[in-house]
């Protein structure tokens, strides 16, 4: 039987796979849109390809989730590892509309796979030791640790690209090649640090298997049965909605926009790199803001002000003519969606068990990408009939009503009260 971690020791886990999760990806963060259009792709040929991601994430969230928690968190995380290394590879190789959308398709699988259980495991191993623990400290955290780490790695990026020693190849390519490795070596650390308790299925080797498979519909059933019946976590999820298409705004309409104000796409993509390491840096600041806000002022209400500045933010980055003006409201606003992660996920948290934690985490982030997938095309189109400005202004102003969906959870955490007990502290345990 494998040992359970202590609090502390998982936490210093869960923040080390944070890390090695994230950090590869800083390195493609800027380069990522402008490799499909080297290899011959038009803009909106490479946003359609990409556009797969998130279908095919909405398609496997649930079935993935409901295996994670029916079959364990640890076996399904080291799958979707090895779908990272497989989907990094075919980026690198792509060269055409298809094989770029295969590619989609694949990181599509992997988000799907890698989206909840890796947090499930954690708030799994502190709810052994401290049932009903809240986790929003050890979260506000582990989003400073990933933007802190997508903001070195963009850094990093930056410096492969300007020193460039493959001359007979793209600049964008070395990037791309330690992006794949780094994938691989985060593979390898997993099976290492990521040890699983079994605290909700006793069952082993072949019996365990099938037992899993038999009950993960019935995780997901129970998982769709919960999104009816609970106001509270019902409101939260549908928060993704607003959120993901206030996220266009500065995921994809960003570098766009500064191009136009520039004069052009090799100048905005030469600013990329900087901009995109401190965004990340601003995300990290603003989680790590996150958890002394919510002691103050609560979980909920720290939810509802970041959702709130946030889309304000996006429709500022609307509203803007200039260059240094539009970074800075970038700066702002993806500030502001550092601060509103952490505090979204652990309302989460509160409203999910051990059974079916990954379920609901995946549940949130299957409405998250479906939004982005349809929002970011329907903007697109309000961009070319109008212009860029209006198509940020408009999916910005969505976004800031997502908050009044938090108000069945604020009033969930009064009635709460002190009933639940504090989060493990990170000393604790040895």
């Amino acid at each position: 039987m494998t040992e359970i971690l202590s609090p502390k020791a998982a936490r210093n886990a869960f923040l080390t796979l944070t890390f090695t999760r994230w950090f590869p990806v800083g390195l493609v963060v800027g380069a990522m849109t402008l490799w499909p259009l080297q290899q011959g792709l038009t803009i909106s040929q490479a946003l359609l390809a990409f556009s797969f991601m998130g279908f095919v994430v909405f398609a496997l969230e649930l079935p993935t989730s409901g295996f994670a928690d029916a079959f364990g968190r640890r076996p399904v995380y080291i799958v979707s590892a090895v779908v990272n290394i497989v989907s990094s590879v075919v980026v690198i190789v792509a060269d055409s509309f298809w094989t770029f959308a295969i590619a989609g398709a694949l990181f599509g699988v992997f988000r799907a796979l890698d989206s909840g259980p890796l947090e499930a495991w954690y708030v799994d191993i502190v709810h052994v030791t401290k049932p009903g623990a809240d986790v929003d400290q050890t979260l506000a955290a582990q989003s400073t640790v990933l933007g802190g780490s997508i903001a070195v790695g963009s850094v990093l990026s930056g410096g492969l690209i300007a020193w460039d020693p493959l001359p007979s190849s793209s600049a964008l390519l070395l990037p791309l090649l330690v992006w794949a490795a780094l994938n691989v070596a985060h593979l390898l650390i997993v099976l290492f640090v990521m040890h699983e308790p079994r605290t909700h299925v006793d069952a082993t080797g072949a019996r365990r298997a099938a037992e899993s498979v038999r009950e993960a519909p019935v995780v997901i059933r129970e998982g769709i049965g919960m999104l009816a019946s609970n106001r509270v976590l019902r409101g939260i999820v549908l928060v993704e909605i607003f959120w993901s298409t206030g996220m266009v705004v500065f995921e994809t309409f960003q570098p766009i926009r500064l191009a136009e104000l520039v004069g052009g796409e090799e100048q905005a993509g030469a600013l990329m790199g900087p901009v995109a390491a401190v965004g990340w840096g601003v995300f990290a600041l603003g989680s790590a803001l996150a958890g002394l806000a919510s002691r103050r002022i609560g979980v909920t209400r720290t939810a509802i002000l970041s959702r709130i500045l946030n889309g304000l933010g996006a429709v500022v980055m609307g509203l803007v003519a200039g260059p240094v003006a539009l970074i800075a409201a970038y700066f702002f606003t993806y500030a502001l969606h550092g601060t509103a992660g952490p505090m979204h996920l652990s309302l989460l948290h509160r409203e999910a068990v051990a059974r079916n934690r990954a379920t609901v985490l995946s549940m949130n982030s299957m409405v998250g990408f479906a939004a982005f997938s349809i929002s970011a095309p329907l903007l697109g189109v309000l961009a070319d009939a109008v212009n860029t400005q209006t198509a940020m202004v408009t999916a910005g102003a969505f976004s800031v009503f997502g908050a009044f969906l938090y108000l069945p959870a604020l009033q969930a955490e009064r009635q709460r009260g002190q009933a639940v007990p504090e989060e493990v502290s990170p000393a604790s345990g040895s």
